[in-house]
């Protein structure tokens, strides 16, 4: 990957061009559309998929009918607070007003233009959230998620050329971007002109050099994200003088069920499941947020854990179509009784069954949790039969990247916008502050939904103003 520096662009030419075609990309082109543009999609997959695929594909978003609609009090101060306190304040104030003020009029927009269909989840509430604000497709999946908005790019008429790796970008001294390269299935390369470029091709969880340089704790840790996160954006901006931002930054995952490969929802662990590891012992407070709980979980016995919980939350979990793909594959399994848990975890009965009475005592209110843990909010584990799925810590996808400012500009060290580069998703620099514990379920596709159309929107009206 590299930048070739020329004083005239490629023949062949779009006014605004994007680099991936996962949920940002694909809003930013719909954005792009709307705002009069001609667009083009650059997806290195056969198919759009992204980090979005791998995801439960929740957005969260304040102020929006859907809220409205189930009397779910929120606003935009309530939604910054929240991701602020997650983050310990270390996320930028400004950016983030932005993005939850964008957030409910992007989801009305995509639902109003371009037949977006969402829920709103109020069944249970995510680590740090206070309000019900968690929309989705339906099916409650990213693969349907970024299909869907595939579609919609289709009838729009939006070209997604799929396949078709970007390998270098084309630049002038000033670091105005004149065009990229791309390379065919063949082999053979293209070059392509635009005004303007979005880079929506996410962060560098794929790329084990990168990891150990910036979030070396994540290096040999499995990776749940997509393998095409190879840091692209961020070398190429770099190289054009952009700054970085918060590169130690990442999404964990404590519930991976392993071997599988399957995410387990957390909402398991929000309504009264627990994590107890290969001794039958708890050893955190699982309300505090599943993307800590990835190092939490790595660092038990095998790096393993188990989730454990009664017939009530796997029904709540078989809600969900990952949980069900996860049950199909025999990572879901029914115990009859305490003795057949314990055997099934290798751990001893008796540590197994003082850990479960203490959540019961806790759940009634006469024991505090060592963890810190209020379990008195939810049902607890009070019956047989039990529910258990071996899980491991995983990175999902990175939250550090570029810096930007509000209309999704990229940024120098001095502060200055480059000349038409503009950035969004997991390319750019995230709301989550410096390291795992600061991310708030849900802050990934949040910056991708927001800034997608914010950049997609912006470089429309560049490249018309070129054009002018």
């Amino acid at each position: 990957m590299a930048i070739v520096r020329r004083d005239t662009g490629p023949e062949a030419h779009v006014p605004v061009l994007i680099i991936g075609a996962g949920a940002c990309g694909l809003i930013a082109a719909l954005a792009a559309h709307d705002a009069g543009a001609e667009v083009m999609v650059l997806e290195r997959d056969p198919v759009p998929a992204g980090s979005t695929s791998l995801s439960a594909g929740y957005i969260p978003a304040c102020n929006t009918r859907w809220q409205t609609e189930a009397d779910a009090e929120d606003g935009v101060d309530r939604m910054l607070g929240d991701i602020q306190k997650k983050n310990h304040g270390e996320g930028d104030p400004v950016l983030g007003r932005t993005v939850c003020e964008a957030s409910g009029p992007a989801l009305e927009w995509l639902a109003d233009a371009h037949g977006q269909s969402f829920i709103l989840e109020t069944a249970f509430r995510y680590p740090g959230h206070t309000a019900y604000r968690m929309h989705s497709h339906p099916q409650k999946t990213g693969v349907a998620l970024v299909g869907s908005l595939a579609a919609a790019a289709e009838r729009a008429g939006i070209d997604i050329v799929c396949e078709a790796p970007v390998r270098d970008l084309i630049a002038d001294r000033a670091g105005k971007v004149l065009g990229v390269v791309i390379e065919r299935p063949d082999g053979s390369t293209d070059e392509i002109g635009c005004d303007a470029l979005v880079l929506a091709c996410n962060g560098y969880g794929g790329n084990p050099q990168m990891l150990r340089t910036y979030i070396p704790e994540m290096a040999d840790a499995l990776y749940f994200g997509h393998t095409g996160n190879q840091g692209d954006a961020v070398r190429w901006g770099t190289d054009l003088g952009a700054a970085t931002a918060q590169m130690g930054s990442y999404q964990g995952h404590g519930s991976d069920a392993h071997p599988h490969g399957a995410l387990i929802s957390w909402a398991l662990m929000m309504e009264g499941g627990v994590q107890v590891n290969a001794e039958g012992a708890r050893f955190s407070n699982e309300h505090e947020g599943y993307s800590e709980q990835a190092l939490k979980v790595l660092a038990q016995p095998g790096g393993i854990a188990w989730n454990v919980y009664d017939r009530r939350l796997h029904e709540l979990g078989m809600r969900h179509e990952d949980y069900r793909g996860a049950n199909e594959m025999g990572a879901i399994r029914e115990l009859p009784d305490l003795a057949a848990l314990a055997g099934l975890i290798g751990c001893p009965l008796d540590r197994l069954a003082a850990t479960l009475a203490h959540v019961a005592e806790a759940a009634a209110g006469r024991v505090d949790d060592p963890f810190g843990r209020d379990f008195t909010g939810a049902p607890t584990l009070d019956a047989p039969p039990y529910f258990a799925v071996r899980v491991t810590g995983a990175l999902f996808h990175t939250q550090g990247g570029l810096s930007i400012d509000t209309s999704a500009r990229v940024l120098t060290e001095a502060r200055e916008a480059l000349p038409n580069l503009f950035a969004g998703g997991g390319a750019a620099v995230g709301l989550s502050g410096s390291g795992v514990e600061g991310y708030l379920s849900g802050n990934g596709l949040l910056t991708a939904v927001t800034l997608g159309r914010i950049a997609g929107t912006g470089a429309a009206r560049l490249a018309q103003e070129a054009a002018a």
